[in-house]
């Protein structure tokens, strides 16, 4: 499953709202038997890569995804979080 654009709104941060809803998108996958979430964030959004390695995600690689972010050396980071089976 591929979690894309989460956001929380500035006013509501720091409330633990992002953590929630990451925790259920987890619940979710988990429960309809995806082995896996993944999402990809930029270099800049240091607070959303702290929080997805905070729920179990792990960086599995980077990427330019386009010319004028590898001439500028802007980066993507890819996450993953295997599920197993919730026992």
């Amino acid at each position: 499953l591929e979690l894309k654009r989460m956001s929380v709104s500035r006013e509501q941060r720091g409330r633990g709202l992002a953590r929630a809803l990451c925790r259920e998108v987890l619940g979710f996958a988990r429960a309809r038997g995806y082995g896996a979430v993944v999402l990809g964030t930029s270099m800049v959004q240091v607070a959303a890569q702290r929080l997805y390695e905070g729920q179990g995600f792990r960086k599995v690689g980077t990427s330019y995804p386009t010319l004028l972010c590898t001439l500028v050396n802007f980066q993507v980071f890819h996450y993953r979080c295997d599920l197993g089976d919730g026992n």
